[in-house]
């Protein structure tokens, strides 16, 4: 357990998806499933101040209310693709 002073990292998994706005201008919407932040930034680093901040928010929330902060296991989690096979009906309907 660490002292009262020293400070502790905890990992979060930051899902990051580059999208268009309505306006047809590049943004980026950023999420943390663990602790259910999101965000959205003209740019990487904006994108990625902002979940920050979203997470330390969360955390300081938890903090005052005595809660559980949960965290990710990075070395037990996996993220993967899969590959969906549909019909031509659907594959109209997808957008990209």
């Amino acid at each position: 357990m660490a002292k009262k002073d020293q400070t502790v990292v905890l990992n979060y998994r930051v899902i990051i998806e580059k999208d268009t706005s309505e306006k047809g201008r590049t943004i980026y919407a950023a999420s943390c499933p663990t602790l259910g932040v999101f965000d959205y930034g003209e740019s990487l680093d904006k994108v990625l101040k902002g979940i920050k901040d979203g997470i330390e928010g969360v955390i300081e929330f938890l903090t005052e209310q005595k809660r559980e902060i949960p965290t990710d296991r990075i070395n037990e989690s996996l993220v993967t693709f899969a590959e969906i096979q549909v019909s031509p009906k659907s594959a109209q309907l997808v957008t990209v």
